[in-house]
């Protein structure tokens, strides 16, 4: 499981003309999975994301998390998180998780944010050509694999 987590001061998901999720302050997340993730990669990645310290405290150092603000989460899946670059110009996406077993991680993952968080979660929807726009705050943008936890 993939995550690129970004800081922002808003953001939102839009389906042609149609907003689907928006947010004020919070984590924009884009989420990728591939065939190996389990319960245990989307457990280990909520925790991570609700509890990572990256937000500005009253000195300016990064020392909150977006539970501590009280921000917001949108999360959007982006398969092509797992593309593989070695040959040629085209990229595989062997590595991404079919939508039969990455819709349920998709699911699993906002209902354990929105848990942790005691609040919804915007997404956008699986599958989707979808349009994101964000005001990135910073920037902060972090990069985090389930697979490299150690």
């Amino acid at each position: 499981m993939k995550v690129v987590a970004q800081r922002v001061r808003e953001a939102s998901v839009s389906i042609g003309d149609t907003v689907v999720g928006q947010i004020g302050a919070g984590l924009l997340l884009l989420v990728g999975f591939e065939a190996a993730d389990s319960e245990e990669d989307i457990d280990w990645m909520a925790a991570k994301m609700v509890q990572m310290r990256i937000f500005s405290d009253e000195n300016g150092l990064m020392n909150k998390s977006v539970q501590d603000i009280d921000g917001e989460m949108l999360v959007v899946s982006q398969f092509t998180l797992h593309a593989s670059t070695k040959k040629g110009n085209r990229p595989s996406f062997i590595q991404a998780a079919r939508p039969e077993q990455a819709i349920p991680l998709y699911e699993a993952f906002k209902k354990q944010l929105a848990n942790l968080l005691n609040k919804p979660v915007a997404c956008g929807q699986f599958g989707a050509d979808m349009q994101v726009q964000l005001l990135n705050d910073g920037p902060v943008t972090i990069i985090i694999d389930s697979k490299n936890k150690a």
